[in-house]
């Protein structure tokens, strides 16, 4: 019977889950090595944006189910939900994964179940995690490892932790199973059995689907501009086809999944995985396609004011994790001609890549705005008072968010970006 998870990783996944399994009567301790996350959340507060959490976390804590600390302490099942970065050659980093398995090793007893949720390459179970838990003398049959990779839309996380489909891949038979019933005490969808290999390869080319069909997107864009084209047009009329559904383009692709997970397969297969390289190369090349473009909007412009609306890579959250903004805005502080600008109504300044500035500082004199996120609060620029103070009301919306058009403000988007 489990009664105490230890969860290692207090993040964007780990702090929900933490919340989650507390709130369905386990204590639970959550662990990260950061001391002021560690107040934060023990004082009933949290560190990351999402709808629903303050409130489930202020519970869990002020009910003693949820605690969180610096260092692991022995429960009955451990979930390790920390970062897998990429590495300067794009390959995968699992320090913080095997850190994090090393860390808890001593802890383990036997009949234990361990569950690494953190996106990894294939083959992590068997050729990385398990190793480190022979070397304290307990093997594939005396603790139970697993993969149970989280597969949630930031913004919905809580209710997609307990509804969603989870797939569960042990290193053995029983290991899968007795993962399995760590999740079955909150998830309400269906539960899948497979071995971890596969629950491995499942999480990546989930991500690598999108990503993948989003690059289709992204070149189509670029394809429509030489041959002047209405992109989103084609796009819509294509998706009448009953058997169709093209991707929408962006800046390029960020966030800590669909930026990341592609490279963990092709580094398991270099020359199998042409097609995932291809679209990592397409979706990468986006941030200085979108800044070429501004540039060619600016081309009569002397000393030009760029506005940056957006550095998040997703609407409506604070998390710019990857986000195409952060290259798109540094690409553009190294032009010396142009005045640059930044507002994100999500992001605290306090934990902002760049300096933020209000939205009225920020139009203040403004010769553009480029939207790159898709906030709600942007999706009215062209109809409430958000360009009043700019010289010029150009705006170039790389999101097509911006829909109803003011007859004093130009509006270039990738629909119409060959008319530049």
């Amino acid at each position: 019977m489990i009664n105490k998870v230890c969860i290692v990783g207090l993040g964007y996944i780990g702090l929900p889950t933490s919340a989650i399994f507390a709130d369905a009567g386990m204590e639970v301790v959550g662990v990260d090595v950061s001391e002021k996350i560690i107040s934060t959340i023990n004082k009933g507060e949290i560190h990351i944006e999402e709808p629903g959490l303050p409130e489930l976390v202020k519970r869990v804590v002020d009910s003693g189910k949820l605690r969180a600390s610096l260092v692991p302490e022995q429960a009955d099942a451990y979930i390790v939900a920390v970062p897998t970065p990429i590495h300067k050659d794009c390959t995968a980093n699992v320090d913080y994964v095997k850190s994090a398995c090393e860390n808890i090793a001593p802890l383990v007893k036997k009949g234990d179940i361990v569950i690494v949720e953190s996106t990894i390459p294939p083959r992590t179970i068997s050729d990385v995690v398990a190793p480190i838990f022979e070397k304290v003398g307990l093997s594939e049959e005396d603790v139970f490892l697993a993969h149970c990779p989280e597969r949630v839309l930031p913004g919905r996380i809580l209710t997609e932790l307990i509804e969603n489909t989870r797939i569960v891949g042990g290193l053995t038979p029983e290991a899968t199973e007795k993962a399995a019933e760590v999740y079955r005490t909150v998830v309400k969808g269906e539960i899948i059995l497979t071995d971890a290999t596969t629950a491995e390869m499942t999480k990546l080319m989930e991500n690598t689907f999108r990503d993948v069909n989003i690059a289709l997107a992204n070149e189509l864009v670029k394809i429509s501009k030489k041959l002047g084209i209405n992109a989103y047009d084609v796009i819509e009329f294509a998706n009448k086809h009953p058997r169709v559904n093209l991707h929408l383009p962006g800046p390029g692709v960020g966030g800590h999944c669909l930026a990341v997970d592609p490279y963990f397969i092709v580094e398991k297969a270099p020359e199998e995985a042409k097609l995932i390289q291809t679209s990592r190369d397409i979706n990468n090349s986006m941030p200085a396609f979108v800044v070429k473009n501004i540039k060619e909007i600016l081309a009569d412009v002397e000393n030009p004011k760029v506005s940056i609306f957006g550095v998040t890579y997703k609407g409506n959250i604070d998390d710019y994790r990857e986000s195409p903004a952060l290259e798109i805005i540094e690409m553009l502080q190294k032009d010396a001609g142009i005045t640059l600008s930044i507002y994100d109504p999500h992001v605290p300044n306090d934990i902002a890549p760049f300096p933020l500035e209000s939205k009225e500082s920020a139009v203040a004199d403004s010769d553009l705005v480029v939207v790159l996120s898709d906030h709600n609060e942007f999706k009215t620029l062209l109809t409430d008072d958000s360009l009043n103070g700019m010289k010029n009301k150009t705006v170039f919306d790389t999101k097509g968010i911006c829909k109803d058009i003011s007859s004093d403000v130009t509006l270039y988007n990738f629909n119409n970006i060959y008319s530049i």
